[in-house]
C-alpha cells in the first residue's frame, strides 16, 4: 500500500499490534502486519531475552518497541524510586481496603500487600524515565524498526535515541493539543488513540479525534497518524483511512489471539463481554485506562472507597493483588474470577472466538480490500 508509514517501517500493510506479548509481536510481523512490544512489563535483561526470541521467530520482518514514559509523575526529581520503597510509602487504609476486598473473594492477600515492600524488586519501576531509557538501550541492540511512548512528550533522549539510529518515534495521543506538542517536538508518526481504546485513553471518540488530530498539526509539517481506539475489523480500518489516517494501531484485538499472553479466564470473559462492559477508571494506574468491568473495578467505585493513588503508586498497589487473584481463579476459586480483569477497550463486544494471529491479519486484509472496492463501486456507480 502507499502508505508513509508503509514506507517508513518497511511493511506492506499498515496494519500495527501492540501487545505486551512476544508471541503475538513475532506472528503478527510474519503475517504482513508489524508488531509492537509493550516493554513496561520487562526489567531491562528479561526484554532483551523477548527480544531476542522475537529476532529468531519474527523471519527477518520488522517489527517495533512501546515503552511508557510518564510525562507527569507523583514521585518526579526524587531521589529514592526503586519499587521497594515506592511500595512502602502506600498508606495502610489502601492496604487494608484491598486486603479486605482480596480476602471477601477468597484471595490470601498476604503475599501481594507486603506492608514494607519487600515482595517489590530493588531497582525502579520501568515508567520511571530513566528505567525506561535502559529499556530503549537494550532495544538498540536489536533490529527494531519503531519505538513508541505514551502518557506525554516523549524525554529528548528519547526521540535522540531514535535519530541517531534513523529509527521512527511514535507517540499515542488522545487529545488535539496532545498532538501539536507532540508534533512540535519532533516525534514522527502520531497515534491518534480514542477514548475506546483499552488501556490509557483519553475523553475523545476515535471518529472525532482522528480527523481533528490532522487538520490540527497539517500547518505545521507533514506526520502520518495511525487510528487508534475499538478498531477490531479491516472495515474499520478503511473507514480510518478513509478519515485520512495513514493506518491504525491496534490492541484489543490480538488479546482473543491463541498467541496471547491473557489467561483462558479472561479470554472467556472477553468473549462473554459485552461493548459496555468496559471501565474507564484510575483504579488499575492511577491514570484513567480503560479495562474489563470486574468486581475489582466495581469496588473502587462504591460510596467509601479510597481515590486511586497516582501513579505509580496504585500500580504498585493493584499489580500484586490483580495476579494473586489471578492465580486464585486459575486454581479453581470462583470468587476470585470475578476479580479478573485486564486492559481491553469497548471493541470486546466484537470478540466472539479465539483466532490466531494469521488469521486476524488476513481478516483484516480480506475486509479492507471488501470496503474499498464496495466505496469505489459506489462511487463507480
Amino acid at each position: 500500500m502507499n502508505s508513509p508509514v508503509c514506507q517508513m517501517l518497511g511493511i506492506d500493510f499498515p496494519l500495527v499490534a501492540f501487545s505486551h506479548c512476544r508471541d503475538v509481536v513475532a506472528a503478527v510481523s510474519r503475517a504482513g502486519g508489524f508488531g509492537v512490544l509493550g516493554a513496561v512489563a520487562f526489567r531491562p535483561e528479561e526484554l532483551d531475552r523477548e527480544l531476542g526470541w522475537i529476532d529468531e521467530h519474527c523471519d527477518g520482518k520488522p517489527y517495533g518497541v512501546d515503552v511508557l514514559i510518564p510525562e507527569n509523575l507523583a514521585v518526579s526529581g526524587e531521589k529514592d524510586l526503586s519499587a521497594r520503597s515506592l511500595a512502602a510509602r502506600i498508606p495502610r487504609e489502601y492496604r487494608d481496603f484491598v486486603d479486605d476486598l482480596l480476602k471477601r473473594h477468597g484471595v490470601d492477600a498476604a503475599p501481594a500487600l507486603n506492608t514494607e515492600g519487600r515482595s517489590q524488586p530493588a531497582e525502579p519501576p520501568s515508567l520511571i524515565p530513566e528505567q525506561a531509557l535502559k529499556l530503549l538501550e537494550v532495544a538498540f541492540r536489536h533490529p527494531i524498526k519503531l519505538i513508541a511512548n505514551a502518557l506525554g512528550v516523549p524525554p529528548p533522549a528519547m526521540l535522540e535515541m531514535g535519530q541517531r539510529r534513523g529509527v521512527p518515534v511514535a507517540a499515542l495521543v488522545g487529545a488535539r493539543e496532545h498532538a501539536v506538542r507532540q508534533v512540535n517536538a519532533g516525534v514522527d508518526i502520531i497515534v491518534a488513540e480514542g477514548w475506546e481504546a483499552g488501556g490509557h485513553c483519553g475523553e475523545v471518540a476515535t471518529m472525532v479525534l482522528v480527523p481533528e488530530v490532522i487538520r490540527a498539526i497539517k500547518p505545521i509539517r507533514p506526520v502520518p497518524v495511525l487510528a487508534a481506539g475499538g478498531i477490531m475489523t479491516g472495515r474499520q480500518m478503511a473507514a480510518c483511512m478513509a478519515m485520512g489516517a495513514a493506518g491504525v494501531w491496534t490492541g484489543s484485538v490480538w488479546l482473543a489471539t491463541a498467541e496471547s499472553e491473557t489467561s483462558e479466564i479472561f479470554r472467556e470473559k472477553m468473549i462473554a463481554a459485552r461493548s459496555r462492559d468496559t471501565v474507564r477508571s484510575k483504579c488499575r494506574t492511577g491514570k484513567y485506562s480503560r479495562q474489563l468491568r470486574s468486581a475489582w473495578t466495581d469496588a473502587w467505585e462504591t460510596p467509601g472507597s479510597p481515590a486511586p493513588l497516582p501513579m505509580p503508586f496504585q500500580t504498585l498497589l493493584s499489580e500484586p493483588a490483580l495476579r494473586a487473584a489471578q492465580r486464585a481463579a486459575e486454581q479453581g476459586n470462583p470468587r476470585a474470577r470475578e476479580l479478573v480483569t485486564y486492559f481491553v477497550g469497548q471493541g470486546v463486544g466484537l470478540i466472539d472466538q479465539i483466532k490466531s494471529c494469521r488469521e486476524v491479519v488476513r481478516e483484516f486484509m480480506q475486509e479492507f480490500a471488501e470496503a474499498l472496492e464496495e466505496m469505489q463501486a459506489l462511487v463507480a456507480g
